[in-house]
């Protein structure tokens, strides 16, 4: 028998983590490069960022438990409260706790980021975290839980993408420039990505269970098609982004991530799909987080060189 803090780490899915901080590492680092970076503005983005993803996974296995889309039909990893490891009200106790301390972390990380002339600044801030928290319950929570209705991919793309990538860059300096929409498309598709494998692993069940995902609107033909748009978007993003801030050979670093990428789309398309797609998602959610740190290091040397 597992006891409580195993179950409540089972829960927080700690895997997730690395893809979740992935647009953080590259809003700071971008930061650090262009001279404007603040190590506690940088741990407090990491920690409310992974709050956030904690609270989305622990209102994901309440919200698909309660529904009943997590069932032994299900091809993933078996949910702690569809093993019974928790009840209801244990996970939704746990879902309130971990939505305040999101919220507190996020109102303390607005402090630190800006002074009492940027007040506009501070409230849009706050504003986007209550958005983060909500999205991230209601994402399977309720009964227009967006993710039943096809806009989860719109919303990973935003939040871990634009959110997180152009919201930490000017939490560390105050600024905003169009060209950091590049980098924030290429962690935004890649994170969407990981969803899409996600959605083609369980479109039976999810089928079954009312759940509507794009791979079931668009079909598994179409759903492996747009999996492969997503991945080719990011690298392309990337390579412009690259050439518009003067094409240093080392801004093309991450750029090496084609190579474990592109086996794991040869990988994709030679599998049957469901449970053969699951070990994928690991596969990008990592290639991901690698890529960020790449993405950083090239940006990061030549500012120092």
């Amino acid at each position: 028998m597992k006891n409580k803090s195993a179950i409540w780490l089972e829960a927080a899915r700690l895997r997730t983590l690395p893809l979740s901080i992935a647009g953080i590492i590259v809003g700071n680092g971008l930061a650090f490069a262009g001279g404007s970076f603040s190590p506690l503005i940088f741990f407090f983005a990491l920690l409310t960022t992974i709050s956030f993803q904690v609270l989305s996974n622990f209102a994901n296995d309440y919200g698909d438990g309660v529904k009943g889309t997590d069932n032994a039909k299900r091809l993933g990893p078996a949910r702690v409260l569809q093993q019974g490891l928790l009840t209801r009200e244990e996970l939704k106790k746990g879902m309130q706790l971990c939505a305040l301390f999101s919220l507190f972390s996020a109102l303390f990380l607005i402090w630190l980021s800006f002074d009492s002339t940027q007040v506009y600044a501070a409230l849009f801030f706050v504003v986007l975290g209550v958005i983060s928290i909500v999205s991230a319950i209601k994402y399977t929570v309720g009964e227009s839980a967006y993710g039943y209705y096809a806009l989860g991919d719109l919303f990973v793309f935003v939040f871990f993408g634009g959110v997180s990538v152009l919201g930490s860059f000017y939490l560390q300096t105050q600024l905003f420039t169009p060209e950091l929409l590049l980098p924030a498309i290429s962690i935004g598709v890649f994170s969407t990505a990981v969803l899409n494998l996600n959605n083609l692993r369980d479109m039976e069940n999810d089928l079954v269970s009312n759940k509507i995902t794009l791979p079931i609107l668009l079909g598994k033909v179409k759903g492996m098609k747009y999996h492969y748009s997503l991945i080719f978007i990011g690298f392309f993003s990337t390579l412009l982004f690259a050439y518009l801030e003067g094409g240093e050979y080392l801004y093309f670093l991450p750029l090496v991530m084609i190579i474990p990428f592109g086996k794991h789309l040869m990988r994709v398309s030679n599998s049957s799909g469901g449970k053969a797609l699951d070990p994928e998602l690991k596969v990008v959610a990592l290639s991901t987080f690698a890529f960020s740190i790449l993405f950083v290091t090239g940006f990061i040397l030549d500012a120092l060189w």
